[in-house]
């Protein structure tokens, strides 16, 4: 058995939450592909939005995970928890991958330090709303209820 929370009380505000890091991706990447218009598309300048490094590749890469995140988000039915695992897992790698690789030309991306701990804030905003975003039977919550009492 998992040890995730099934049903949990604040469920509604973890879903929330997802909900407007999605939202927050979306803005991010739109002004992104905006603001990089004309630039190359692995361009590695001094180029900012909001604050972070960016370029058209990593603007796409939010635009498109942003909105993946909202659509989870609107369709729920844990469809949202499965979207918010997989992608907080690869927001996380992407952050230290990123950060392995800031001063070399490998950052394809264009990321900053500012840029790797927005991301991995991302990922772990998104792991939560995933951890306690899950929905389940009346059955499923008393097993985990009981599996719980019985540790």
């Amino acid at each position: 058995m998992a040890h995730n929370p099934v049903n949990h009380p604040a469920r509604p505000i973890y879903r929330a939450i997802g909900g407007l890091t999605g939202g927050y991706l979306v803005v991010f990447g739109a002004l992104g592909v905006i603001g990089t218009a004309g630039n190359d598309f692995f361009a590695q300048d001094d180029t900012l939005v909001l604050g972070q490094g960016a370029n058209l590749a990593y603007s796409l890469v939010a635009l498109v995970t942003g909105a993946l995140i909202v659509l989870g988000t609107v369709l729920g039915r844990n469809i949202d928890v499965q979207i918010n695992k997989i992608l907080a897992y690869g927001y996380m790698v992407l952050s230290l991958a990123a950060l392995a690789f800031l001063q070399t030309e490998a950052n394809v991306l264009n990321f900053s330090v500012a840029t790797v701990i927005v991301a991995m804030v991302i990922g772990m905003v998104l792991l939560m709303a995933a951890m306690y975003g899950k929905v389940g039977s009346e059955e499923e919550q008393k097993a985990w209820h009981e599996a719980r009492l019985l540790l």
